[in-house]
């Protein structure tokens, strides 16, 4: 397949978040301020990239190579949890306000279904290396685009007469509807 396919899809008619619905948690949570939603986006996509390159070479190299495929659940969620760690005394160490920010919501990326969905996805629809890693960069970055994209929306949100039964998550479910209504409308350019 065409990177440049793989990774517009990636980006708008396919985007993890948007479509797919995946790290949705981490999306309604974090996305009240936008530098704290662009740290958390970045944060997942050098995940995702990391973890997509792992979990491929895990696959094709032992999993597939000695027919145990069956693990690949269990050794890529903590593959996952590894480079999390990683990243997270990362984010505390040298950048000690945006771990304030993120709280509970850093550690949780290990469990953020979007990742693990990527590095299935992957396997699922037969990427090379060098797709895959592109796939999970595109996917990465479309999932920052949702997220940073909702961060601001909210940021305007707050001068607005928001209906009681509406405020908090009520209100980002219907923008999440619409931003992938919207993101839908590519859907005749490119798609995965």
């Amino acid at each position: 397949m065409n990177l440049f396919a793989i990774f517009f899809a990636s980006l708008f008619t396919s985007n993890i978040a948007l479509t797919y619905l995946l790290g949705m948690c981490p999306f309604i949570s974090i996305s009240k301020d936008i530098k704290t939603a662009w740290g958390m986006g970045c944060a997942v996509t050098f995940v995702m990239v990391i973890t997509s390159a792992v979990n491929w070479l895990l696959y094709y190299y032992i999993f597939a190579y000695f027919h145990i495929e069956y693990l690949q659940y269990l050794v890529f969620i903590i593959v996952i949890a590894g480079i999390v760690q990683l990243v997270e005394m990362v984010v505390e160490r040298f950048l000690s306000v945006l771990y304030i920010n993120m709280g509970v919501f850093l550690p949780l990326i290990t469990v953020n279904c979007a990742i693990l969905g990527l590095s299935l996805f992957m396997i699922l629809r037969d990427y090379g290396f060098i797709e895959s890693v592109v796939y999970a960069f595109s996917s990465g970055v479309g999932w920052t685009l949702a997220i940073v994209a909702m961060a601001g929306l909210k940021s305007k949100l707050r001068f607005s007469n928001i209906p009681k039964a509406l405020e908090g998550p009520g209100i980002t479910m219907i923008i999440s509807g619409i931003m992938a209504l919207a993101f839908t409308g590519f859907a005749g350019i490119v798609s995965l």
